[in-house]
């Protein structure tokens, strides 16, 4: 059966992200959908998604993409709106959570259970339903995404020993737990980051350089848990470590390969990920008792309103606080505008931190008897998750036009300032450095004349010339490309020449290609 699977999600995963941008829908909504379709077919009744399954392989590669692409400037810049959010913003929709729960008739240990389930946001769905965001707002939503997991984790793990009958209440305690989960979490991740540099240094092959990098989210993870740290924290720090140093010590084959291996896997991860959600949801229904379902939904959407309610009460309380008390110029350039703040409140996702909680729940305490609402629990984690997912991965684009956010140029003013400089310099360094290299000087001199040719362009890039000028570089490409492979065919260049070139012209191409593209955005 398990090849089964992997074809089917394969496929599900190939054919929702083929039509959802024909649909106009954001590709995680099919994704779920169909898992969720896919669960009402007998013969994947008894396909579930194991908790150590969802934090041991989909989450350490995932999270360590995520780190890896985001911007530790940013962080650094936000890092009091990032913090609380992850941290005391957690601990306010657990709350929440579980004060509604109790309401409608959980006790309070369940009722905690699934609060600190449904707390942290997802890294995941937040990467792929709001990468069309500002940068700013983009860069608080995955950072928040990515470190909150580490407090909703300490939480739920009191929660569910509370319930059982393995701890008692106390705040060092609890203390204590969360100053394991943080500083442990760091200091394995800066560990892992620093072997996997060393390693490196002593490597001279791409292949094995990027197993390494491969091996590293998931040594994080394992180590961390060995130590009861956070895995999700130890993997993020690493990944954060490895953005930094990374540009320095990896080589250009190695980090092609490296991207385009990353950016395969984690398309593939995400996708089936989304789609064995879909399946658990479908799951979860049927192992509700008789009876129960029309309960079980008004749960869901009670909780789901106070999962997003507690988002926006935050949105509109805190920041209002601190301008209040922090009226430093420094601070007011961080201020953000209500219509902002309502698009952070839509893009709280939930998704499989949530789900990997809650199937981790126990089936039974400490005395024998089954965990209260082990079932209930499961199913309104399942149905928070997808409400979050399809109503505001449906509603988000929406809340984007109505916000009106003032467009994002910072990333290609940035981009054309470095390439500007780099150019500039490297004119200015290169008699020195062909002298060095005692290159002849006509080569130095035609080397000089190409790059004034670049400054002249990227200098041009504002002009209607510099476009046009790339369009009838990227069709000789193909031209190009059409002639090597006659070639080929007339027998007069061999295949391995063919491929040598072929990727060399399909590094210009694809140079010229997001160039333009980038140009566009």
């Amino acid at each position: 059966m398990a090849l089964e699977i992997v074809v089917v999600l394969g496929a599900t995963v190939l054919l929702c992200n083929a039509i959802a941008g024909r649909l106009r829908v954001a590709p995680p909504v099919l994704l779920l959908g169909a898992g969720a379709l896919i669960g009402l077919v007998p013969a994947f009744h008894e396909v579930r998604l194991p908790p150590d399954v969802m934090l041991l392989l989909f989450l350490p590669a995932l999270l360590y993409v995520e780190s890896l692409t985001t911007s530790l400037r940013e962080i650094r810049y936000m890092l009091r709106v990032v913090l609380l959010m992850s941290t005391v913003l957690v601990v306010a929709t657990a709350g929440g959570v579980a004060w509604i729960a109790h309401e409608i008739g959980l006790a309070w240990g369940p009722a905690w259970v699934l609060g600190a389930a449904l707390a942290p946001t997802d890294a995941t769905a937040v990467g792929v339903l709001a990468r069309a965001l500002p940068r700013r707002t983009m860069t608080v939503l995955r950072a928040e995404s990515l470190i909150n997991d580490g407090t909703a984790l300490v939480l739920y793990g009191v929660a569910v020993a509370l319930t059982i009958g393995e701890e008692t209440l106390s705040l060092p305690h609890i203390g204590f737990l969360f100053a394991v989960s943080y500083v442990g979490g760091v200091l394995v991740g800066l560990v892992v980051a620093g072997a996997g540099l060393w390693i490196r240094a002593h490597l001279d092959r791409p292949m094995h350089e990027n197993l390494v990098s491969l091996l590293t989210p998931f040594t994080s993870f394992l180590l961390a848990e060995l130590f009861d740290a956070s895995g999700v924290l130890a993997v993020v720090v690493a990944g954060l470590v490895m953005s930094q140093v990374g540009p320095r010590v990896m080589r250009a084959d190695t980090r092609q390969q490296a991207f385009a291996f990353w950016q395969l896997s984690t398309f593939a991860l995400n996708g089936a990920l989304f789609v064995l959600v879909g399946l658990q949801i479908t799951a979860s229904v049927r192992d509700l008792p008789a009876g129960g379902l029309a309960e079980a939904l008004i749960a869901v959407g009670v909780i789901s309103a106070g999962v997003v309610g507690v988002r926006f009460l935050w949105s509109f309380t805190l920041p209002y606080l601190l301008r209040a008390v922090d009226r430093r110029p420094s601070q007011r350039e961080r201020r953000s505008t209500a219509r902002s703040r309502v698009v952070m409140s839509v893009a709280g996702f939930r998704g499989a931190v949530s789900m990997a909680a809650a199937l981790a729940v126990p089936v039974a305490l400490r005395s024998g008897e089954p965990f209260p609402d082990r079932e209930l629990i499961i199913f309104v984690t399942s149905g928070v998750i997808a409400v979050t997912l399809v109503v505001g991965g449906l509603a988000l684009p929406a809340v984007v036009r109505w916000a009106r956010l003032p467009e994002d140029t910072e990333v290609e003013e940035e981009t054309h300032l470095a390439e500007r400089e780099a150019t500039r310099a490297a004119i200015e360094a290169l008699p020195e450095v062909a002298e060095r290299m005692r290159i002849p000087a006509i080569v130095a001199e035609r080397l000089r004349l190409e790059y004034e040719q670049h400054l002249s362009h990227i200098e041009a890039t504002d002009n209607g010339d510099a476009d046009a000028l790339d369009a009838l570089r990227l069709e000789m490409v193909q031209y190009k490309r059409m002639i090597v492979v006659g070639l080929r065919d007339d027998r007069r260049i061999d295949d391995i020449v063919l491929r040598r070139l072929q990727l060399r012209l399909d590094i210009e191409e694809l140079r010229l290609a997001n160039r333009g593209s980038n140009d566009g955005d």
